[in-house]
């Protein structure tokens, strides 16, 4: 970047940010009733509570929980976290009282294509720019511990292996939390006997390692260390699986994470609380903040919002079936999010030409909302669109949504948080609370008795619309040994493209009858669930042509700018 450039845009993410002037922790705890001594500073305006103080909130669960999902994400830009600020912001304007319940940004996609994941305009969580860029040191935590174990594997197997580890069948990668593709396969042990025995390895970014599941679906310090001593890493040449347990290692791997999995606690521009802690992707991992913060905040509550990483087929979808079956939660309502500009993607219409009216394009689009639509009421609980509204939106093409969300009997309520905040978000909140105090029949897709491949079968027809599917013969053949260990009750994460309802990301709007092809499937016994990963979906991504890395910059004054 050109120094002599580097200004900040007063109208960036960035700016209006650091307009707000921000308010101590301590009153930010306060207003769910937390006492100052309950919260570990890390500074003024962020802090990690009490270990106490959660599992005393977790013991109580009064709140009622609210999903935010989306339709399938377009270059155009949808706002689901945006949203999730502002419908947050919104029902405490309202008088309730709330919390949000958040990911972590993950360092890939902030250097990478997307850029910082705290909301924006005037929907954000503050402060922004130290919650984008390391924060409180979590995902460093979890990227230590997870290499930990790699170096304890090949540790063990340099002075005997006396667990007869087969370097052949090792399937624990090492991690980094950042994007970097010459780091997918490599080799390790290079340089001589002093330097162990050479083998195949790979890295995965941090956000996809079983660690961070693990951190994100237990819900206390013994239930981590027990699910980190599940995880099998490897296998003996006899087949006989080995895990984290039988390396001695979980104990020093529970010290590295036990700071890191107290709750983070900030705040919204506004003030509301927000605990964000966790970040697993929703393309390859289950997408979903940790338990631990979730159950805290429901404890805390009358009310809290919280997201499902990328489209509903995918975040959603692993939110209801993997982490409300695990944790023993239940959504009392679903907003799926969605702009007429990504509609009119999905409805054929190149980036470029999204600013005139196209009520058309639109209208071919929206079956991609009213899929999603019927996917969400499919698993009984209810559902409201909300349209984050743009100044080129027309009547005409907003008429065109709310007729085909009226088809499927979801009503349609328009917000400009992103300009106004709160009160941008005032008919989306009371849809929310009166919904939120309709029954709810809330069931998950699918038995967690069903064989494993009938789950993915079941995920591939009834979310995605698939004919069927196709499973590689080595991937049947670990499912089949999956099975037989006694992991057939496991749930399934389906690690796919977020960019469609196929396996393939050029395919917008609602591709149908395809082949979801199966290229294979991992173990993990830890997290509690099987992964499927379907066509060229990648576990460690790559930066693009012009990552957003070269727009962020330090002025003078300290200030980081190009992260919006």
């Amino acid at each position: 970047m050109n120094i002599a450039a580097r200004t900040v845009d007063p109208n960036s993410d960035a700016a209006i940010a650091a307009s707000v002037p921000l308010q101590p922790i301590e009153d930010i705890g306060a207003r769910l009733g937390l006492p100052a001594a309950a919260l570990y500073r890390y500074g003024p305006y962020k802090a990690k509570i009490a270990p106490e103080v959660v599992n005393a909130a977790q013991a109580r669960l009064g709140g009622k929980l609210i999903l935010v999902t989306a339709i399938n994400p377009t270059p155009a830009g949808e706002g689901k976290t945006t949203t999730t600020i502002g419908l947050g912001d919104a029902l405490a304007r309202a008088g309730a009282k709330v919390a949000i319940a958040l990911r972590e940004p993950s360092l890939g996609p902030v250097f990478g294509a997307k850029g910082g994941a705290t909301g924006g305009g005037r929907a954000q969580i503050v402060p922004m720019q130290e919650i984008n860029l390391h924060f409180t040191g979590d995902f460093h935590a979890i990227s230590a511990a997870h290499n930990l174990l790699a170096a304890a594997i090949d540790n063990h197997i340099y002075w005997g292996n006396a667990l007869d580890i087969d370097p052949r069948r090792i399937n624990w990668r090492r991690v980094v939390d950042l994007n970097d593709r010459a780091l997918r396969s490599v080799v390790v042990g290079l340089g001589g006997a002093a330097n162990g025995f050479p083998r195949e390895d790979g890295f995965d970014i941090t956000v996809a390692s079983e660690i961070m599941a693990i951190f994100c679906l237990a819900r206390s310090l013994p239930d981590l260390e027990e699910r980190l001593g599940r995880m099998v890493i490897a296998q003996t040449r006899a087949r006989t699986p080995i895990t984290a347990a039988d390396l001695k290692i979980t104990g020093a791997m529970t010290a590295l994470l036990r700071d890191a999995f107290q709750p983070n606690l900030v705040q919204t521009l506004e003030g509301t609380p927000a605990l964000v802690h966790g970040g697993p992707f929703a393309n390859i991992a289950h997408g979903c903040n940790s338990v631990i913060a979730t159950r805290s905040a429901l404890g805390l509550a009358d009310y809290v919002v919280t997201e499902a990483g990328f489209g509903a087929d995918l975040g959603a979808e692993k939110f209801l079936d993997i982490k409300c079956r695990q944790a023993g939660l239940a959504p009392s309502a679903i907003v799926i999010v969605a702009t007429v500009r990504a509609l009119k993607m999905h409805g054929g219409v190149a980036q470029k030409d999204l600013g005139p009216e196209n009520v058309a394009a639109v209208t071919a689009g929206t079956g991609n909302l009213v899929r999603h639509i019927e996917n969400m009421k499919a698993y009984g609980v209810p559902v409201v669109v909300a349209i984050n509204r743009f100044t080129s939106d027309t009547p005409a093409e907003i008429a065109a949504v709310e007729a085909a969300c009226n088809t499927v009997g979801a009503s349609v309520h328009l917000c400009s948080h992103w300009a106004e905040g709160s009160a941008g978000a005032t008919g989306l909140a009371a849809e929310v609370m009166k919904l939120a105090a309709e029954p709810s029949s809330f069931q998950p897709l699918y038995d967690s008795a069903l064989p494993l491949v009938q789950k993915i079968e079941t995920i591939a027809r009834r979310i995605y619309r698939a004919g069927s599917i196709s499973v590689e013969p080595a991937a049947l053949r670990k499912l089949a040994e999956y099975e037989a260990l006694g992991y057939g009750d496991l749930p399934v994460c389906m690690a796919k493209t977020q960019y469609s309802f196929s396996a393939d990301p050029t395919q917008r709007g609602t591709p149908q009858g395809f082949v979801l092809p199966i290229r294979d499937v991992r173990l993990s016994a830890g997290a509690g669930f099987v992964v499927a990963l379907c066509g060229d979906v990648m576990t460690m991504p790559g930066l693009p042509s012009r990552p957003a890395a070269e727009q962020i910059f330090v002025d003078e004054t300290g200030f980081i700018g190009g992260l919006s």
